[in-house]
């Protein structure tokens, strides 16, 4: 007869058992509160889940009907049989789990249906952003009610992800994409990326991502923007920068960069010449940016570039003025309703952001154009050039200013030769 001790030591043994996520594959996370709490919005997808954490959300509900239209869809041009598929999300089912850093409660019938139904939906989603012969009259992403703006920004999202593995695998497994059309699943991703985000999905850099690499659609977005250069490495005192409005005063001039990648800003100390990449600010950036941050800071990398970017971009931009040279150097493409949100966008950004000055990635930048900005030939170079010698008359003023010098010096030096 089972003691009531031993039932305990049953119990123990058997939660012992459970995969619990603290793998070397997590990398899905949910997002912590102190990021949470500034932004709750940016984090919640509002149309559909992918995934777990949010498959319990009763007001995704409505497009399981749609998911499962694309899975037909699915298997239909795939030409695999869906005991194809779930066997091989069985045979994955622990590395699929090790992925979330948070325990799943789902059987394992529960889970293996809901990966299939949301990994059919993402591949074909990404099929469809590109192809149109592949959109059906029925789907109401494409068409009337149009509910694409919020679908993109959803599968965008931290707590929204699936394993880039199981996108990849599948869609191989099913050869959708290698039979028609003849496009990779980087491929796919990265035109879905450039079509809504434009600026944030770097071309040249395509090349460089290996599938292998690619941990989900977040970290996909990250991997765009890794610096192209590695910093030297040097000790910075101080954590901090001129603004662009004391830059612009100090002679700096801004030039707008011929290279995407958004950290590659480069600063020629000899001319004084600061190239940057264009940014372009709308009314989704904030959501984009801060899931790359809470990736960023979940993952724990070890380099923060996103966390990096967020605070130099703070540091240049404190106000509207700051903005302003930006947008009139076409460095900053502004879509929001004014200089001042573009402001507030990098303040609110900065409340617990993750910044340390070892491995601060703009640090030879800041060093550079602090120690620029503190002498003071440039500034009075720069002050003359800006307000004497900006219009005709105000150099004529200049020009008369010095000649009336000159026959000042002139005249007292001959009164004194005459008294002599």
């Amino acid at each position: 007869m089972e003691t009531g001790i031993d039932k305990l030591i049953q119990s123990v043994k058997e939660e012992l058992q459970i995969s619990y996520a603290f793998s070397d594959t997590c990398c899905i996370y949910k997002v912590p509160e102190r990021l949470r709490e500034l932004n709750e919005k940016a984090y919640t997808p509002r149309l559909v889940s992918i995934g777990p954490i949010h498959h319990c959300n009763d007001k995704l509900k409505a497009m399981e009907d749609h998911k499962r239209m694309y899975l037909q869809e699915f298997i239909a041009r795939s030409g695999v049989s869906v005991e194809g598929f779930i066997e091989y999300i069985k045979e994955n089912e622990t590395r699929l789990r090790n992925c979330y850093a948070e325990t799943i409660a789902f059987s394992s019938e529960y889970f293996i249906k809901m990966i299939l139904m949301d990994a059919a939906f993402v591949i074909m989603l990404l099929l469809k952003w590109t192809y149109t012969d592949f959109r059906g009259s029925r789907d109401s992403i494409f068409y009337p009610p149009y509910k694409s703006i919020d679908v993109r920004v959803d599968i965008c999202l931290l707590e929204n992800q699936l394993p880039f593995f199981i996108l990849d695998e599948l869609s191989r497994l099913s050869t959708i994409i290698g039979n028609s059309p003849k496009a990779t699943l980087i491929e796919l991703t990265h035109w879905f990326f450039s079509c809504e985000w434009g600026p944030w999905a770097v071309w040249e850099n395509l090349g460089s991502i290996e599938i292998s690499e690619v941990k989900h659609l977040v970290d996909f977005l990250t991997i765009y923007h890794r610096p192209t250069e590695q910093q030297p490495i040097e000790e910075l005192e101080v954590l901090t920068a001129p603004s662009v409005k004391d830059l612009h005063q100090a002679g700096v001039k801004f030039v707008l960069s011929s290279r995407k990648n958004l950290l590659d800003i480069k600063f020629d100390r000899n001319k004084g010449r600061l190239e940057i990449p264009r940014l372009k600010l709308d009314g989704r950036t904030e959501i984009i940016i801060r899931n790359m941050q809470a990736f960023e800071q979940c993952h724990g990398l070890k380099h923060g570039y996103v966390g990096d970017y967020i605070c130099l971009m703070g540091l240049f931009l404190g106000a509207s003025k700051d903005v302003e040279i930006l947008v009139e150097n076409r460095i900053v493409d502004n879509c929001l309703p004014s200089n001042e949100e573009v402001v507030q966008l990098f303040y609110n950004l900065n409340k617990q952001n993750s910044v340390w000055s070892g491995t601060f990635l703009f640090k030879g930048l800041i060093k550079d154009l602090n120690a620029f900005c503190e002498r003071p030939w440039n500034k009075w170079k720069a002050n003359l050039k800006q307000n004497y010698f900006n219009t005709p008359w105000a150099v004529l003023s200049v020009a008369g200013a010095v000649i009336l010098l000159i026959l000042t010096v002139i005249q007292s030096v001959c009164s004194i030769l005459q008294v002599v």
